[in-house]
Formats: structure tokens, C-alpha cells, sequence
């Protein structure tokens, strides 16, 4: 399964598929104009990815901060997961950033995928 590696910009976030090496990872900020066609390669990858998943996926979301448009898409992934066995999220937020905090607590109540809180 090929990698699916984007370089994050001012505007985008840096987004790391790598099954071989058990990656998942988006990370940094994301206000893409076109949120859907951003987004598409990890739904297309992740749909792919649910037919033959590693035993764990642990998926991690970095994120310094996200639009409107992007939550849209960060909870069509998360629905994606809810689809690949042994998924879990990892959810990052700084100490001090409760708005990300209370994202993620809110996109945990939504799917049926483990969650688990870091700060960093």
C-alpha cells in the first residue's frame, strides 16, 4: 500500500499514512480553501487501508488549529476509522488549549472509536 505523505503549509496540515511503519498522523493547521478535495486523499487512502488494516492503527491528530470547513472532514476520517478495525485516536492539544481539548471530547462523543488525550 503506497504512503501517503503531504507537507504541511501555513495552511494546510502535514498529513502521514505509512502502514508499513504504523504512521498516521495529521498534524499543524488546517484552513484549506477546498477542505473536500484536501481531504479526499485520506478518505480515499483510509477506505483502501480498512481492507486490510494492521492489527492497531493508532491515528494521531496534531492539530494547532482547524476552520469550520476542516472539522467537517477531520469527523468524515474519524467516521472512516469507525470502519478499520483495532482504529484508535490519539488526540494532542497544549496544555492551555482547551478549545482543542473540547474538540476532540466533542468528536469522541460522535464516532464509536476509542479516544485518547495527550497534551504536549
Amino acid at each position: 500500500m503506497n504512503i501517503l505523505n503531504l507537507e504541511g503549509t501555513e495552511d494546510t496540515p502535514k498529513i502521514l499514512l505509512d502502514k508499513q511503519n504504523k504512521v498516521f498522523e495529521l498534524s499543524g493547521r488546517s484552513l484549506p480553501e477546498d477542505s473536500a478535495e484536501f481531504f479526499q486523499p485520506v478518505l480515499d487512502w483510509l477506505e483502501q487501508y480498512k481492507d486490510n488494516p494492521n492489527d492497531d492503527t493508532p491515528f494521531l491528530f496534531k492539530l494547532e488549529y482547524f476552520n469550520t470547513a476542516s472539522s467537517k472532514l477531520i469527523l468524515d476520517i474519524l467516521s472512516k476509522l469507525e470502519e478499520v478495525e483495532g482504529a484508535n485516536v490519539v488526540w494532542f492539544f497544549h496544555e492551555d488549549d482547551e478549545d482543542m481539548e473540547e474538540a476532540g471530547e466533542e468528536f469522541s462523543e460522535l464516532v464509536d472509536v476509542p479516544f485518547d488525550f495527550k497534551t504536549y
